[in-house]
């Protein structure tokens, strides 16, 4: 039973990791975009800038994976 609720909680929590970080990242994008969008009406050749910007924050989500993978693989070990 014990192992049973361990495990629970260990699945919720990745899934938080995951989903905080998503969540994230989907605001700093919006903010991010609706900048850049004016920055490129404003001035030409400034697209690959803006590009570089919008990506920046995929490391989030990026890492929120692989700490919801290391608390998945912990919780199957801890068996």
């Amino acid at each position: 039973m014990v192992e049973g609720l361990g495990i629970g909680l260990a699945a919720i929590g990745a899934g938080l990791a995951l989903g905080v970080s998503a969540l994230a990242t989907g605001y700093a994008q919006a903010a991010i975009g609706s900048a850049g969008m004016g920055l490129m009406a404003e001035k030409d050749g400034k697209e690959g800038s803006v590009l570089l910007f919008l990506a920046i924050p995929e490391t989030l989500v990026i890492l929120g994976f692989v700490v919801a993978f290391l608390i998945i693989s912990g919780a199957a070990g801890a068996k």
